[in-house]
């Protein structure tokens, strides 16, 4: 597997998710942390998302990996409990 240009995707993962003949969700979500967890320190993950997820989807729309993107989204957008003290009743 060669590196990619984008910055977005530097191993090329996303990309060849979509080269993948057949895939399916489960796959997908393995090959999505695989690149979550690659990117680079301090590179902006919902940011990196956001623009991979707006080109994918428009080229591919019913692909799993669009699908799998777009619930990284929605995940990355839900309220963070707070846990500790500040949660407790006062």
């Amino acid at each position: 597997m060669a590196l990619s240009t984008d910055p977005n995707d530097p191993k090329g993962l996303i990309r060849e998710a979509y080269n993948i003949e057949g895939i399916a969700l489960p796959e997908c979500r393995s090959i999505f942390l695989d690149w979550a967890l690659s990117l680079p320190e301090g590179q902006d993950q919902k940011q990196a998302l956001t623009t991979l997820h707006a080109a994918y989807a428009a080229q591919d729309a019913d692909h799993p990996m669009t699908q799998v993107m777009a619930e990284g989204l929605l995940a990355s957008e839900a309220p963070k409990r707070r846990g500790g003290w500040r949660s407790r009743p006062r």
